[in-house]
């Protein structure tokens, strides 16, 4: 289980009794449950593998409408799994606690294999770990590996590197690194790959192919380390988590589409990304909207897209927060993966 006084954090994994491998999502639990998706089920045959059992991946990657599908077989085969949030007001896959059989820290994953690696897999992890935050200037106890390599169930033959950093400033410094192309080791994903990627993001999303092409050029925390794909993905720091659950009640009041002016981006660097806005106008839906301060996405595509001073055009589900309209949220199960952010200028 966690360490005493650790908060859940985002990217952390759990593993059930039934041994169903869940991935937290967010800040915010129910004191008795947390908040996370089913990313692996054990099975007859599968790619991924323990010392004992086979497992398949429940969501080959994340967006809404996948999600979903895993709230739907929860609901069914597992509803124990499945609950009604009422600070949230959303019904979701919510962990009981008493059902954990394991909790994984992956700062503490990332500290045995700097420690003592078992295989090629881990060796990169190892090198990429060390160089980032040599080249970022931070403490390599505040990275952490995610993802597969977490729970034990990588393939060195193809699984990839997701490691996490914790806290604002630690996750600039490597944002800052990583841009100026610091480190010799990492490639910037390749011409072909991007066009290939921006492709299906438009093709999934409400988006454009040239505005997939315009989120590829701001997507720093991928690449390709000794020829291995990563992500790197900011967590807040216990200081930075600072709402409690049953601080604020949330409550959906129609959706929106607004454009507005960025007024502070300093969280977008996390999960869910948050926007500060101001000079907001609505385009269509509800009147609300013109209410609304902050932009939430709970969709990773939408994280660290513009600055500061940007002109965006945002389409998402209305929020009130203790009773007043205040936030426009993108990534909900309730727009089925319709929500976006986008720049109005710069494509």
């Amino acid at each position: 289980m966690h360490r005493e006084n650790r908060k859940p954090k985002d990217r952390d994994f759990l593993r059930t009794r039934e041994g169903m491998f869940f991935c937290v999502t967010g800040y915010l639990h129910p004191p008795d449950r947390y908040t996370a998706y089913l990313k692996y089920s054990p099975t007859s045959e599968g790619k991924w593998e323990d010392e004992a059992t086979a497992y398949r991946r429940e969501l080959p990657y994340y967006h809404v409408r996948n999600v979903a599908r895993t709230v739907d077989y929860l609901e069914a085969y597992y509803p124990a799994y499945v609950s009604h949030c009422r600070v949230r007001d959303f019904r979701f896959s919510m962990v009981p606690r008493h059902r954990v059989a394991r909790y994984y820290l992956p700062e503490g994953r990332l500290s045995e294999i700097l420690d003592s690696p078992q295989d090629q897999l881990e060796e990169e992890v190892r090198g990429l770990a060390l160089q980032m935050a040599a080249e970022a200037a931070v403490e390599p106890a505040v990275l952490g590996i995610t993802g597969s390599v977490l729970i034990g169930l990588h393939n060195p033959a193809f699984s990839d590197i997701d490691l996490t950093i914790y806290g604002l400033d630690n996750g600039r410094r490597l944002r800052k690194a990583l841009s100026e192309s610091r480190i010799p080791s990492i490639r910037q994903l390749d011409d072909r790959f991007m066009a290939k990627w921006s492709r299906g993001i438009a093709e999934r999303f409400p988006l454009t192919v040239e505005e997939a092409r315009y989120f590829a050029s701001r997507r720093w925390n991928y690449g390709t380390y000794r020829g291995r794909y990563f992500s790197i993905h900011p967590i807040r720091s216990d200081e930075e988590i600072k709402e409690v659950y049953g601080d604020h009640v949330y409550r959906g009041c129609g959706t929106g589409r607004i454009r507005a002016t960025v007024a502070d981006a300093g969280e977008a660097l996390f999960m869910p990304a948050i926007y500060r806005i101001e000079d907001v106008r609505l385009l269509e839906g509800d009147p609300a909207a013109t209410g609304v301060r902050e932009l939430v996405s709970y969709e990773g595509l939408y994280r660290d897209i513009v600055d500061a001073g940007s002109l965006v055009e945002a389409k998402g589900k209305v929020e009130a927060v203790d009773g007043k309209p205040r936030r426009l949220v993108i990534g909900s199960l309730a727009l089925g993966g319709q929500g976006y952010v986008k720049p109005v200028q710069g494509i």
